[in-house]
């Protein structure tokens, strides 16, 4: 892959290291961005396509884990909490306090994801990984999120509670992500499924499943975020290795500089996040993917 730039990996590392926490499809951008630019960076998507040799996915692997550490890093308080709580739950075989009960939540969540990723991720990437299938993704990813804030909504007003911020509270309003269930959990970290499929957000997703479920806007971000870290986590441990062979000859500088600049993206991705939930909704993201979908989709078809 000696087509890959400096500048090219720098654009994909920023590119990554934000849109995988917006709501937005980090592996939808990494096809339909180079595919919009063309020339070289196109190259890059059709490359990724070429059966046994992957390397800009590859590249992208690397990415995602330095996201995924960034998330560690911004989230380290909670981290040693629920580590802890898991370790005291397993020592006394009981559940009794919120960092234990968060912990288990996080486990029971993404056991859908996983098991169903080493199933079936290989072959959705290699079917559906081409710009125009990202870009009809990227407008469904819209309407996806745009289906959550109205059933939210609904939800509110056939319960007679009203919004107390801009992200506001459903019906089955929980306190608190520990208020959830371990059913709610395995719900809302099946909706991580979807983004198998590029232009799906992942964040999106169980952003969404967390809105239907109970949670307001922050608590569900919050949650999406601590669940997709070990996801992610784990895929990259998992496929790294592919860049020790054929994938990544040449290319050793150019995936520590994108993964640098990931990881910078994504620490300054999720501070903006955090505080954006806490009064806002997902409706600048609805329009987001709805425009540039339908923008991508009338530019590749």
């Amino acid at each position: 892959m000696s087509t890959l730039t400096y500048t090219q990996s720098v654009v994909m590392g920023l590119l990554q290291g934000v849109t995988e926490l917006f709501p937005v499809s980090s592996l939808g951008h990494s096809l339909i961005v180079p595919a919009w630019i063309g020339g070289s960076w196109e190259k890059l998507v059709t490359e990724s396509n070429s059966p046994g040799h992957t390397p800009f996915l590859a590249f992208l692997v690397a990415l995602h884990v330095a996201t995924a550490l960034a998330l560690i890093v911004f989230y380290r308080r909670d981290w040693v909490a629920i580590i802890g709580g898991l370790i005291g739950s397993l020592r006394t075989r009981s559940v009794d306090t919120p960092e234990a009960k968060l912990g288990w939540l996080i486990v029971i969540a993404t056991i859908p994801v996983g098991v169903v990723g080493l199933v079936a991720e290989k072959p959705l990437r290699e079917v559906f990984a081409t710009p125009l299938i990202a870009a009809v993704f990227l407008f469904l990813n819209g309407l996806v999120l745009l289906a959550a804030e109205v059933l939210r909504r609904r939800t509110s007003a056939s319960s007679g509670r009203h919004a107390t911020s801009g992200a506001g509270r459903s019906g089955h309003a929980k306190d608190d992500v520990t208020d959830l269930t371990y059913p709610d959990g395995a719900l809302i970290g099946a909706f991580q499924i979807l983004a198998l499929l590029p232009g799906i957000s992942r964040s999106g997703a169980t952003i969404s499943g967390g809105i239907l479920r109970g949670l307001d806007h922050e608590d569900s971000a919050r949650f999406a975020f601590l669940l997709a870290t070990p996801v992610i986590l784990a895929a990259g441990v998992l496929k790294i290795p592919e860049l020790f062979g054929p994938a990544g000859d040449g290319i050793g500088g150019q995936v520590m500089v994108g993964s640098v600049c990931a990881f910078v993206a994504a620490l300054a991705a999720v501070a903006f996040l955090a505080r954006f939930f806490r009064t806002r909704t997902l409706y600048p993201f609805v329009a987001y993917c709805l425009v540039a979908g339908g923008i991508s989709i009338a530019l590749f078809a």
